[in-house]
């Protein structure tokens, strides 16, 4: 089957209101297909889904160890964060200890995500900068990597660099050449892959304690820091985190941008990549949920998973007034 298949409903009295298609695979260790729905094989952007990837340089370039990083520095790299103080605070004192400023970064401001936050800024009467991007915390990795192999500033651009040891990264753990590159919000290139080629990366993740070489020990470390800080990977009440919490170190998961969302599976050595073809996030938290309760790692009647899956919508008034839930036949 090559064409997506349905994956979430958003049911609003007896109607079904909208119907949300997509692809969807899981790997295991051995990189080969385990389940799929619609064609795996689809060429998609994983967006910010491959901060883990992105990461990996980070650790086996010696940048990490060079300026003593721990897992809150790693779990930022890997981080689409809403931009609350326990976010913003950690990538001021990263920048400072690289003796860099906000102005270094390449991401762009952003108005955060996190409402506290942004209330603040709009009583100071002062605006968001790039530190509130979602991706400074990658962008501070990658600036410690550039400083640490003497690259240039412009560290975004195709060439330098960092961006083709990410290039790299991505093509050893996928198994695939990308075919093509477009420019992610923040600015950085964003390497294409097949769906299947994610799911793999995810899987080569997952399966990192088997193997002895210094990208597995990467691999290892990030996977670690994710599941130990899953507020800073995203941020109060965010799908990521909310779930990870729900999990208990079971899995590390990240969405991105246009609905793809990855999860990493350690205890069963698996990996998986999920693209909700219309680009809305709220399908592909319900897609991710409804797949991480079908392999057992998490709970379906946990209040984190009933937030994103088997969802009660209410009205603002607080009348029950529709169901956002899983296909029929998803992921059976």
């Amino acid at each position: 089957m090559t064409q997506p298949v349905p994956m979430t409903e958003l049911w609003r009295g007896p109607l079904l209101e909208s119907l949300h298609l997509g692809h969807a695979v899981i790997c295991d260790d051995s990189g080969q297909i385990v389940q799929s729905w619609g064609d795996p094989y689809v060429t998609i952007y994983p967006r910010s889904s491959a901060k883990m990837i992105q990461g990996l340089p980070l650790i086996t370039s010696g940048a990490a160890a060079k300026y003593g990083l721990n897992s809150e520095h790693l779990a930022l790299a890997c981080a689409s964060h809403s931009g609350a103080h326990i976010h913003t605070d950690r990538v001021s004192a990263w920048l400072d200890h690289l003796g860099l400023t906000e102005h270094d970064l390449r991401c762009g401001p952003q108005e955060p995500q996190d409402m506290a936050t942004r209330d603040g800024l709009i009583l100071a009467d002062d605006t968001p900068c790039q530190i509130h991007n979602n991706c400074s915390g990658k962008h501070c990795g990658f600036l410690t990597v550039a400083q640490h192999m003497g690259a240039g500033p412009e560290y975004l651009e195709i060439d330098h660099d960092v961006q083709q040891a990410c290039l790299s990264a991505l093509e050893e753990t996928t198994g695939e050449t990308s075919p093509a590159y477009g420019i992610d919000g923040c600015s950085a290139p964003n390497f294409a892959t097949s769906l299947v080629g994610l799911a793999r990366s995810m899987a080569w993740f997952a399966s990192a304690a088997d193997r002895s070489d210094r990208a597995s020990d990467a691999a290892q470390q990030l996977t670690a820091a994710m599941i130990k800080h899953p507020e800073l990977v995203a941020g109060e009440n965010r799908a990521c985190t909310e779930l990870m919490r729900a999990m208990d170190g079971r899995a590390a998961i990240k969405t991105g941008a246009e609905a793809v969302f990855v999860a990493i599976i350690p205890e069963k050595r698996m990996g998986v990549a999920l693209k909700i073809t219309d680009g809305t996030t709220r399908a592909s938290e319900c897609a991710i949920a409804t797949i991480l309760v079908h392999l057992g790692v998490l709970e379906a009647e946990h209040p984190a998973t009933r937030t994103f899956m088997n969802a009660i919508q209410y009205s603002r008034r607080g009348l029950e007034c529709g169901v956002i839930r899983p296909a029929p036949g998803f992921p059976d």
